[in-house]
């Protein structure tokens, strides 16, 4: 590529308002296979289709996976959340990620163990079809709404449950950059009234499903993390909060406890008033290196 045309794409895309114009002109350029090529790309980047789309990949936790037109593109944030999952995964583990998207969650979980069984779900068709190539032979990936196309042979075996659920509350996504409002489902960003619907359906089911010290992994955002902390210790399970700064990424991890056989899930200690445990850290471990990078 020759440095008069990639500075020409950095102009039009600057004017067309990305922030990061020189990076993304490189990408563009690199992905075009003739100049006919680079400027279709350029205009529909220019026209505010989100990169990812254009390019039909996204990088995630260092790996580069499929992302097609009108699926969610996985946000570099949510790496943290994955971080926090590889550090309390056993091996073997049985893992579901729900609201999977393009499956970039739990693939790279299953990437980070040695001995996994995956299964990924999503309510969106392009999204399934999508996950599918991304996970391939490292999992399973079923189309219904979060548990429901789960086999039955999972109640109360699972030891990690990501749920990457929508958490925008409905009055906000319209002010949400055009990117995500015009070329990402509705459905994977708006959480309802409050931004936690989505989530206390997860929460409620999520017991029955766990095995015994297994935890289901959220993401809010900070000014939701009391109110999170308190769907999912409503639902009998222990929440902590584990908040990375650099990545403006808050996770709000409940674990479910033992049980008697035949028994009732326990409930959480009454009287707990708060957020439960709180962390501030980077999160590094096994997976997934931390960088420090922002969003």
């Amino acid at each position: 590529m020759s440095v008069h045309s990639l500075s020409r794409t950095a102009d039009t895309l600057r004017r067309a308002g990305c922030v990061f114009a020189e990076d993304e002109a490189v990408l563009l350029h690199e992905a075009a296979a003739s100049p006919d090529q680079l400027s279709l790309l350029v205009g529909r980047r220019a026209a505010g289709l989100p990169l990812e789309h254009v390019l039909g990949w996204a990088e995630f936790c260092g790996r580069r996976l499929a992302v097609d037109a009108g699926v969610f593109v996985p946000r570099r944030r949510t790496e943290f959340l994955v971080r926090q999952a590889v550090a309390l995964a056993p091996e073997p583990a049985v893992v579901v990620d729900l609201c999977c998207g393009s499956g970039a969650l739990g693939l790279a979980l299953a990437a980070a163990l040695d001995r996994v069984e995956l299964h990924a779900c999503d309510v969106e068709p392009a999204a399934v079809r999508c996950a599918r190539r991304n996970v391939g032979g490292l999992g399973q990936v079923h189309e219904g709404d979060l548990f429901a196309p789960l086999p039955e042979r999972l109640l109360g075996r699972v030891d990690v449950l990501l749920a990457n659920v929508p958490y925008v509350p409905s009055a906000d996504v319209e002010l949400l950059p055009a990117e995500a409002r015009v070329h990402e489902p509705r459905v994977a960003l708006d959480g309802g009234g409050d931004g936690l619907d989505v989530m206390r359906r997860v929460a409620v089911e999520a017991p029955r499903w766990l095995a015994p010290g297994g935890s289901l992994l959220v993401e809010a955002s900070e000014r939701q993390r009391g109110a999170a902390v308190e769907v999912l210790r409503g639902a009998g399970l222990s929440p902590r909060v584990v908040v990375c700064e650099e990545l403006y990424a808050t996770v709000v991890i409940g674990t479910a406890g033992a049980r008697a056989p035949g028994g009732p899930w326990p409930r959480p200690e009454s009287g707990r008033a708060g957020l439960g445990s709180v962390e501030i850290g980077s999160g590094g471990g096994r997976g997934c290196d931390d960088d420090g990078a922002g969003a």
